[in-house]
């Protein structure tokens, strides 16, 4: 992906993410699952705090409500484990931009 790809797709992502269709959805997800549904499998007991797409969004679905508004793509999760989430999938992500070099 080049820079002006990047560029344009983390404007797409900021778009979708202030848009009232997903703060309604997300809102809606959250009063529905007020914990964080992977604590509970550990039996513990955190408050939500974020609505995570388990099918990470890209260009090719974004516009996809299939994928951005199905309940069965979300997760509601505590910050500490929607960032430990985040840490892990970019632990894994890389690309090499236009230059050659290796970009998260």
């Amino acid at each position: 992906m080049t820079k002006r790809e990047r560029e344009a797709w983390r404007e797409q992502q900021a778009e979708f993410y202030v848009s009232g269709v997903w703060i309604d959805c997300a809102r809606a997800y959250r009063d529905a699952h007020p914990l964080c549904e992977r604590c509970l499998k550990k039996r513990e007991i955190s408050p939500s705090e974020q609505v995570h797409h388990k099918i990470r969004l890209s260009p090719e679905n974004i516009n996809d409500p299939m994928v951005t508004l199905n309940w069965d793509n979300l997760e509601a999760l505590c910050d500490k484990c929607h960032k430990a989430e985040h840490r892990k999938t970019r632990e894994t992500r890389w690309s090499v931009d236009e230059d050659g070099r290796v970009t998260l």
